[in-house]
C-alpha cells in the first residue's frame, strides 16, 4: 500500500533500530479512509477463504479488524487483555509477551463468540516477534476453530515473527514489510 508507506515515512518516529512509533498513522489516531482500505486489502487476499470471523487483540488491531470484518460481513472478535465484571467465566486464556509494551499479559476470548465451526481470519497491526499471534494461533487452537491466514498491516522482517510464523505453515499476508530501521530511516522491503 502506497499511501501507507507515504503516510509511515511522514509520521512514523522511529524510537530505534527495532521500535517503530505509529501512533499517528494506526495505534493512537486514526485516518479512518486508510483504514477502511486496509480492511478492503486484507478482505481481498482472503475473500476465497469462507471466513466466518475475524480475529485480534485489543487494542490497536481493532479498527483494521472492523474494517476487515465489515468487508468481509463477518463478525469481528478482539481478544481482551483484562479481564472485567462482565466477562465470561469460560474463556480461552494465553500469556503473551508484547515486545513494544515490554511487559507480559494474559489474553482472553470467551468460548461463547469462537467455537470448532469457525473459519478465522487474525487480523493485527505490527508484527514483531510473533508472541501476540502465536497467543491468537494457540486460542484458535484450543478452540477447534481452523485458522486460514493472518493478515498484518505492517511486518518488520528485521525481527522474526513473520517469517516464523509462516515456516508454521500459516499464511501471512502484510500491507507493508519493512526491512530495517537503520539511521533513523525506515527502509521498505
Amino acid at each position: 500500500m502506497e499511501e501507507l508507506k507515504r503516510r509511515i515515512v511522514q509520521e512514523a518516529g522511529i524510537i530505534s533500530k527495532q521500535v517503530l512509533n505509529l501512533d499517528t498513522v494506526l495505534n493512537h489516531q486514526v485516518d479512518p479512509p486508510l483504514i477502511m482500505e486496509m480492511g478492503r486489502r486484507f478482505a481481498a487476499l482472503f475473500r476465497e477463504q469462507s471466513i466466518t470471523k475475524v480475529l485480534t487483540i485489543e487494542s490497536s488491531g481493532i479498527t483494521v479488524g472492523f474494517a476487515t470484518a465489515l468487508d468481509l460481513g463477518v463478525p469481528l472478535v478482539f481478544a481482551r487483555r483484562k479481564k472485567t465484571l462482565t466477562t465470561d467465566q469460560e474463556v480461552y486464556s494465553e500469556r503473551v509477551p508484547s515486545f513494544t509494551k515490554g511487559i507480559v499479559t494474559d489474553i482472553l476470548v470467551s468460548k461463547s463468540v469462537l467455537g470448532p465451526n469457525d473459519r478465522v481470519l487474525l487480523i493485527d497491526d505490527i508484527i514483531a516477534n510473533g508472541d501476540a499471534a502465536r497467543g491468537l494461533i494457540r486460542v484458535i487452537e484450543r478452540s477447534g476453530a481452523e485458522l486460514v491466514g493472518l493478515g498484518i498491516v505492517v511486518e518488520k522482517c528485521f525481527q522474526a515473527g513473520a517469517r516464523t510464523i509462516r515456516e508454521s505453515g500459516f499464511r501471512l499476508e502484510s500491507l507493508v514489510k519493512i526491512q530495517s530501521l537503520d539511521n533513523g530511516e525506515v527502509k521498505f522491503l
